[in-house]
């Protein structure tokens, strides 16, 4: 449990420093999973065409999970 992968938030705290989970953070970093970007300080799922919708955490949470498998 060493290595345990932060599920990013759903929304942006505005704080002058980013906490560990930050959307803005993790995009910058490339900690995102596939698929997933930031709109407006939120947490959106990117399609091919460039479309944005909402995202529940239990999305976030499948796809991480998906991406710890694989590495």
């Amino acid at each position: 449990m060493g290595n345990e992968i932060k599920l990013p938030k759903t929304e942006c705290c505005v704080s002058k420093v980013r906490c560990a989970r930050c959307p803005i953070r993790m995009l910058k970093e490339g900690s995102l999973p596939d698929g997933f970007g930031v709109h407006k300080r939120k947490l959106v799922r990117v399609d091919d065409k460039g479309r944005r919708k909402k995202v529940k955490k239990s999305q976030v949470a499948a796809a991480m999970k998906g991406r710890k498998k694989a590495a």
